[in-house]
This record gives structure tokens, C-alpha cells and sequence, in this order.
């Protein structure tokens, strides 16, 4: 499991400037060893300086102390370090000090500084120590022993610790990067995860929308249809039998048709179980992607309607009793299926609406053929006076224009309707022949 760097960051738990207790016990066990490191010093520093060895041991304890503030002021460390060089002192702590001012994000240059300062004064430090101790006779060298000592314990005390501070500082500083880097990427999947939820989200209702569409149209027409003749049968049903007879054939026809186009909208809402069952291996958003795509692709590659079903409509519209004209300007070619049944369906609703709220109008279908789009247009007369939509007693949802023109509309077309000035109807559509 990765840590993220805002996990890193809640894990602080020390106190003071510590990020957990264990550093701060490391610190405490570092400082305490440098104050007993000088402590011990201290006594041959007193001893060479003629003071009291008790101040010696209280200088002595109290500069090796001065470790324990090693991560919050690293500078001030080395400084020490280097003040008590010359009494011979802080060894360890010049050695931790110049390895965490090398971990520190303190620039280069400071660090080059303090760590140049501290090679110096090692240097002569033990450059005057040796050749002390050549002069008591207690190291029986030749001279050049001393420049060698001098630079190789100077180039050892602080080059190791300076070179391993700033790999752990450039580690330290890597994997930072890499945390940040992780919770970037994190917070990126997380956002694309939403988005995929939300297009799948859109995708779901667009599909639930353009099924809702086609069950409508189906439904509202052949329906409106079978109770325009339910309601002519029952009115010349004692006066008329053959003519009732012929009626209630045709109400028979057009439910057995309404029956025969939903049980094809229903098979294509069941093909989406092999999608729902799929959803237990595959991510939810791609499936609702997927399932939307696959259930508008059958269907838009089904035996829908198309514009040479124009005069059946027309004859069922026209055996219900309703007066309708039909013309067509210029020669049909063939057009993709989302046109034919975007067509189809826009005067069948529109037909179904007159049935609805004009019985008895004359109606006038005009279908043009144009080079780059496909135009279409129905407009009722008043209703005659005598006849009322309220016969048939036909309930309207409010959906036929709003669906027709989510229809028109989503080809690229335009969808114009409303009432004319001679007090009927009117339904415009021109959609492109290449949508």
C-alpha cells in the first residue's frame, strides 16, 4: 500500500519539532552521548587552560548538549561544532552536525560553507596536535607525517558524513516527489473515475430517453388509433353492423401491431442482461457505457419504420376517418435509418396529435426530397364543429412535440411547431440527408 504524503504528513506524532517519538529519542540518546563525549574533554581542556576541571565538565556537557536541536537548527550545530574545535572537543557532534545540515533543504552554498569551515579548523586542529605531539617525542615521525595526518583525519571526520547527508537528503527529497506524484495521480483516477460515472450516467438516460421515445410513438399512435375505431364502432354498432364489423377488424389489426413493434422494444431491453450480468467482472461505468451503446445499436440497426411506410400510415390515419392529403416533392433516394425513422416517426405523432385534439380535420402531409436534407411538414384544418377530440375521450401526456423534437434535433435538424393563423395546427421538420 502506498503512503501518500497526505498519510505522511498525519503520522507526525513527536513532539516539539520531531515528526515521530523515535527521532526524538535518537536525538535525546545522540545529545546525551556528546555531553558525556564532552564532558570528558572538558577535563583536558581545563587542565591546558588552568581553569577548574568542574568548568571544564559544564562547558563541556553543556556544548555536546547543543546536539539535541540538530533537525530544527542544523547551522547552529556545526557552529558549535566548530567553536569547540580548537579545545579539542565535539567530535561526534561535528560529525552528526555536518550529516544533517547535508540531509537539510538548506541551499548548497551554506552547506559548502559550514562544511569547508569545519574541514579547515579539523585541519588545523590536528595539523597543531600532531606536531605537539612529535615535539613531546610521544609520535616518532618524520615531519611529513604531520600534513598527512592533518588532512587525513580532517578528510575523514567530514567528508563521510557530508557525502552520506546529502544522499539521504536527495532520497529524502525523491521520495517526496514520489508522494506527491502518488497523490496527484490518485486525486486524476479519482476524477476519471467520476467522470466515467457521470458518462455512464448520461448514457443510461439517454438511452432510457430514446426508448421512451419509440415505446411512446408506437403506443400513442396505434392506441389513439384503436379508440378512435372503438369509438366509431360503438356508434354505428346497431345502426351499421358490416360497417362496425370492418371496425373492430381494424381495432384488431392495429393491437396486433402495437403488440408485435413492443414485444421488439422489450427484446431489445432483454438483451441487456448478458450487460447486467457482466457488471459482477466489469466496472460499473463501462458497462452502463457499453449497454447503452449495444441496446441504441440494435435498435438502429433493427427493422424499424422507414418513409415507404408513409401510405400505410396514412391509409390507417385515413380508415380511422380522418381526411388526409398527402404530397411529395422530389425523388425519394435512400437515406441512413436514423433519418427514415426520425421522418416516419414525426408524422406519425403528428397524425396521432390531430387524432388527439383535432377529429375530424383535414390533414395535409407534404414531404420534400431536397439535395442535402429531407423536409417534412403536417398541418390540420379546425376541426369541424361537430366533432370533438373529447369524444374519443384520448389523454395526452404532453410528450409528442418534446420527443419529436429530441429526435429532430439530435440528427442536426430544426423542429418548428404551432398553432396557424386560420386556427389549426402545424408540424415543420427538416432534418440532413447525411446525419
Amino acid at each position: 500500500m502506498t503512503t501518500t504524503g497526505e498519510d505522511h504528513a498525519a503520522a507526525r506524532s513527536g513532539p516539539w519539532w520531531w515528526e515521530r517519538r523515535r527521532g526524538a529519542l535518537l536525538d535525546v540518546g545522540l545529545a546525551s552521548l556528546s555531553a558525556v563525549e564532552c564532558a570528558f574533554e572538558g577535563i583536558r581542556f581545563a587542565t591546558d587552560a588552568g581553569i577548574p576541571a568542574g568548568v571544564g565538565v559544564v562547558f563541556g556537557a553543556l556544548a555536546g548538549s547543543a546536539l539535541l536541536v540538530r533537525r530544527k537548527w542544523p547551522i547552529a550545530v556545526v557552529l558549535v561544532a566548530i567553536a569547540i574545535t580548537p579545545a579539542q572537543m565535539g567530535y561526534l557532534m561535528g560529525v552528526v552536525g555536518l550529516y544533517t545540515l547535508a540531509a537539510s533543504e538548506l541551499p548548497r552554498r551554506i552547506i559548502a560553507s559550514l562544511a569547508g569551515m569545519s574541514l579547515v579548523g579539523m585541519l588545523i586542529v590536528m595539523f597543531v596536535r600532531v606536531r605537539q605531539d612529535i615535539a613531546r617525542g610521544t609520535l616518532d615521525l618524520g615531519d611529513w607525517f604531520v600534513p598527512f595526518a592533518a588532512i587525513t583525519t580532517a578528510v575523514g571526520v567530514t567528508a563521510p558524513p557530508l557525502l552520506l547527508g546529502l544522499y539521504v537528503g536527495a532520497r529524502r527529497r525523491l521520495m517526496e516527489s514520489l508522494r506527491e506524484r502518488a497523490d496527484s495521480l490518485e486525486r486524476e483516477l479519482q476524477l476519471l473515475a467520476e467522470r466515467a460515472e457521470e458518462r455512464a450516467e448520461w448514457a443510461r438516460n439517454e438511452e432510457r430517453t430514446r426508448i421512451a421515445r419509440e415505446m411512446h410513438d408506437v403506443v400513442a399512435h396505434r392506441v389513439s388509433l384503436m379508440v378512435v375505431h372503438a369509438a366509431a364502432l360503438q356508434a354505428v354498432a346497431r345502426k351499421d353492423p358490416e360497417k362496425a364489423v370492418k371496425n373492430a377488424a381494424l381495432v384488431g389489426d392495429m393491437g396486433r401491431q402495437a403488440l408485435t413493434e413492443l414485444r421488439e422494444m422489450l427484446g431489445v431491453l432483454r438483451s441487456g442482461d448478458g450487460a447486467r450480468r457482466a457488471e459482477r467482472v466489469v466496472p460499473l461505468a463501462a458497462v452502463g457505457v457499453a449497454a447503452a451503446a449495444a441496446a441504441s445499436r440494435a435498435v438502429e440497426e433493427g427493422d424499424g419504420p422507414c418513409l415507404s411506410e408513409l401510405d400505410e400510415l396514412i391509409g390507417q390515419s385515413a380508415a380511422a376517418g380522418m381526411v388526409v392529403d398527402l404530397s411529395v416533392e422530389g425523388d425519394g433516394r435512400g437515406y441512413p435509418a436514423q433519418v427514415e425513422q426520425t421522418a416516419y416517426r414525426v408524422v406519425q405523432e403528428a397524425l396521432t396529435n390531430v387524432h388527439k385534439h383535432a377529429a375530424g380535420a383535414k390533414t395535409h402531409v407534404r414531404l420534400a426530397h431536397r439535395s442535402a436534407e429531407i423536409a417534412m411538414q403536417v398541418e390540420n384544418e379546425p376541426p369541424p364543429e361537430a366533432a370533438s377530440a373529447s369524444s374519443a375521450r384520448l389523454p395526452s401526456g404532453g410528450n409528442g412535440l418534446l420527443g419529436m423534437k429530441e429526435r429532430v434535433v439530435a440528427l442536426g435538424g430544426v423542429f418548428v411547431s404551432g398553432p396557424t393563423d386560420a386556427g389549426g395546427f402545424r408540424v415543420s421538420a427538416v432534418i440532413p440527408a447525411a446525419a
